[in-house]
């Protein structure tokens, strides 16, 4: 249990002896400032008590106020999705790509690590990172976030990642089938049709992947949508490498484009004008955006179903119980079958 420490106004400490008794993944749900600034506060800082909830489904993010150095953001990672040596790797990419003078967004190191624990809850803490979002529909903004992009896949492809995932369509694609076919969300009337949609669908993934051939995997930001860029002082800032993974560099472009194909062109033209000054791009794997595409709207939906214990859910996604979400599911599964056939 805690107390309101009324020497320090706004803050908090802990009783002599008090540790909270539940595990690790109900200590996740039910998260309390109290328990964020435990957490700050076992690597010997400060905090002055304000803690503001950040935008996050997957993790807890958190801005902590420190008494004497501003503020700090805690990522407190969700139990059991990534191991110790997963998320390990991410900082270590993170850190290797700010070394080279990308403005990316290394967590804090304390006695040399990153990771760190507390009654079961793994956390990071990260200096907080200030900017806005980028305006993408202007030529010099996507020919800086392609050399940014190009720098990035540069460090990538150094060193593969060893325990990271890779862009797996069984993991992404046919299981993500299962987890949805599997629940109660879609209603029986529906199921064959998703059944034999998504099995389409996939098929046609596989079938992309095989006429590419093989291509090269590097180390990815692997969830790269303007969400997660930051602009600032003329230069754009990537935050949450949370999905980190290996794969085709295309996978890190494509989320950026809009999806008008004219438009398209000639953002992508743009952004590989930057990113090719300093990595080599395969325009072979150009073929494989629609099918990147179809795995990331299966995956998305399983995403969700995986997560609905979790409050958080249910309240972000109200529509997920509804028929007529799933009908336009299915539509949205059809139509992107039609892209991948047609192209």
């Amino acid at each position: 249990m805690k107390t309101l420490d009324h020497a320090r106004p706004g803050g908090w400490h802990r009783q002599a002896g008090a540790a909270p008794a539940a595990g690790p993944g109900e200590a996740f749900r039910d998260l309390t400032p109290d328990a964020v600034v435990d957490a700050v506060e076992s690597l010997g800082l400060r905090a002055d008590g304000r803690v503001l909830a950040l935008n996050s489904y997957e993790n807890r993010v958190l801005r902590v106020g420190l008494e004497d150095a501003g503020a700090v953001v805690a990522k407190f990672y969700r139990p059991a999705r990534w191991s110790d040596a997963q998320i390990r790797e991410e900082h270590a990419f993170v850190a290797e790509s700010h070394e080279e003078g990308l403005s990316v967004v290394p967590p804090l190191a304390f006695d040399g690590e990153t990771l760190h624990a507390l009654h079961g809850l793994r956390f990071a803490l990260f200096p907080v990172q200030g900017g806005h979002a980028p305006e993408m529909d202007r030529a010099e903004v996507r020919l800086a976030l392609g050399e940014t992009l190009g720098r990035l896949h540069a460090v990538g492809a150094r060193t593969p990642f060893r325990h990271r995932e890779a862009i797996d369509i069984d993991r992404l694609g046919w299981t993500s089938l299962d987890t949805l076919l599997e629940g109660p969300w879609i209603e029986p009337a529906l199921r064959r049709s998703f059944e034999d949609v998504g099995s389409a669908l996939l098929e046609a993934v596989e079938d992309a992947f095989d006429a590419t051939g093989p291509t090269t995997g590097r180390r990815l930001h692997g969830d790269l949508h303007p969400g997660n860029v930051l602009w600032r002082d003329g230069r754009p800032h990537l935050v949450d490498f949370d999905d980190a993974r290996s794969g085709p560099a295309v996978q890190d472009l494509w989320m950026l484009l809009d999806a008008d194909p004219r438009r398209r062109e000639r953002q992508l033209e743009e952004l590989l004008a930057g990113y090719e000054r300093f990595c080599d791009f395969d325009q072979g794997e150009l073929a494989l955006i629609e099918a990147l595409r179809a795995l990331r709207i299966v995956h998305f939906h399983a995403w969700v179903a995986r997560r609905w214990e979790d409050p958080a859910f249910p309240a972000a996604f109200p529509q997920f119980a509804d028929r007529t979400h799933w009908e336009r599911v299915l539509g949205e599964w059809r139509e992107q079958l039609a892209l991948l056939r047609g192209a």
